[in-house]
């Protein structure tokens, strides 16, 4: 069977095929800048030079329709659309009303829009790149496959605010997590790569980036993970202020005379290490900066490791101990010193070492632990692009 997964955002269309086979992507693309003047489609084919389309694409309808145009066509992977499966979506936010992926009907769209207010920035895109797909190929089953359903097995001592109940009655609001089908992957991948008790393996994965976000996990399945009602709630990130006391919020509101949501606009895109620095959102500028001197990028980078550190120590009290420990995303699988200095600098009490070798060499999967470590350290590189496959295709088969 053959995946098309998707992952829309408010101007951009992300796009893999993957045969589900031999788990091997035929192709993938990006178009860009959807309803903006520039807009184009890169689509790659393993071993062929890319594919390039430099053209207006007034919205996502086109978009779709240019993507099944370059994946049948003279440089496309398959005859015609009828070889593909079925299509996996990306959707960030299903409230508490779906607990895992669903094949969309009209009832599944009305709770994805009625989410808009939880996931402003992604539920209307990722909406859009599913009523695209129905009006491109009807007939064809799409799926949601929904970032929050990781969060859904979490318990209600770790799920519920300690805010009055009617509101959780009211508006479901309570900690969801984000980055669930990273998290479900990268999770499971340790616990295969690991050798791990796939029913009781404690594990905790960091997925830095960014966005960041923590999880642990008990045999797969989450039992607590750092972001909450919106993907605000955690780590410090690359514009996100991460966990902060409410009362900010009122203060900034009102000796700044802004709303709430401008301050929340703030908390959101301007805050972070970028708002710490002035600098950057991204992670190596900041790092490049705190080797030239500067003490506020040194003073962020400081922050995010021990925010890093405090979630990671909590969970493994959580979990009244841990089996494995795993780094992912883009901070994550590329930056050695931050996986060296949270785990040698605040767990050296649980017997914890990375191997300082094995976690300077790039490359796939891997232990970065040393042999006598009593913590498994890895770096598990995500994929969600196949987790969406693989519950796009549970789903068809079912």
């Amino acid at each position: 069977m053959k995946i098309l997964v998707i992952n829309c955002g408010s101007s951009s269309l992300k796009y893999q095929l993957i045969d589900m086979e031999g788990e091997t992507v035929m192709a993938k693309g990006l178009c860009e800048r959807i309803g903006i003047p520039g807009s184009r489609l890169k689509h790659e084919v393993p071993g062929k030079e890319d594919y390039v389309v430099e053209t207006d694409l007034p919205d996502h309808s086109v978009a779709v329709k240019l993507v099944f145009d370059a994946l049948t066509g003279e440089y496309g992977v398959v005859k015609s659309v009828d070889e593909i499966g079925a299509i996996g979506h990306r959707v960030l936010h299903g409230s508490n009303r779906f607990t895992e992926s669903i094949i969309v009907n009209d009832e599944v769209k009305k709770v994805i829009r009625e989410c808009f207010d939880l996931g402003p920035l992604h539920n209307p895109a990722n909406l859009m790149g599913i009523e695209a797909c129905e009006k491109v190929v009807p007939g064809k089953k799409n799926i949601a496959v929904f970032d929050t359903t990781f969060g859904m097995t979490l318990p209600e001592k770790a799920y519920y605010y300690a805010i009055p109940k009617e509101y959780y009655d009211k508006y479901a609001i309570r900690r969801y997590g984000f980055h669930g089908t990273s998290h479900a992957y990268v999770s499971q991948e340790t616990i295969r790569f690991g050798g791990l008790d796939p029913e009781k393996a404690k594990v905790i994965v960091c997925h830095l980036g960014n966005g960041a976000s923590i999880s642990a996990s008990i045999g797969g399945k989450a039992v607590d993970t750092s972001m909450g009602l919106t993907p605000l709630e955690g780590l410090i990130m690359g514009t996100r202020s991460g966990d902060i006391d409410g009362g900010v919020i009122q203060f900034i509101a009102n000796h700044e005379n802004k709303t709430v949501d401008e301050v929340l606009n703030i908390l959101n895109k301007k805050s972070g290490v970028l708002g710490m620095t002035g600098i950057s959102s991204d992670f190596r500028d900041i790092e490049n900066a705190a080797e030239e001197g500067n003490h506020m990028a040194k003073v962020a980078l400081d922050a995010f490791r021990y925010r890093v550190a405090k979630y990671i120590g909590s969970y493994v009290a959580a979990m009244n101990g841990v089996d494995a420990i795993s780094f992912t995303a883009g901070v994550g699988e590329n930056d050695k010193v931050t996986r060296q200095i949270v785990i040698d600098e605040y767990f050296s009490y649980l017997g914890a070492k990375v191997d300082p070798e094995r976690n300077n060499v790039r490359g796939k999967e891997r232990l970065i632990s040393t042999d006598d470590s009593k913590v498994k350290i890895f770096l598990i590189p995500t994929n969600e692009e196949l987790a969406i496959a693989r519950d796009t295709k549970r789903l068809i088969e079912a």
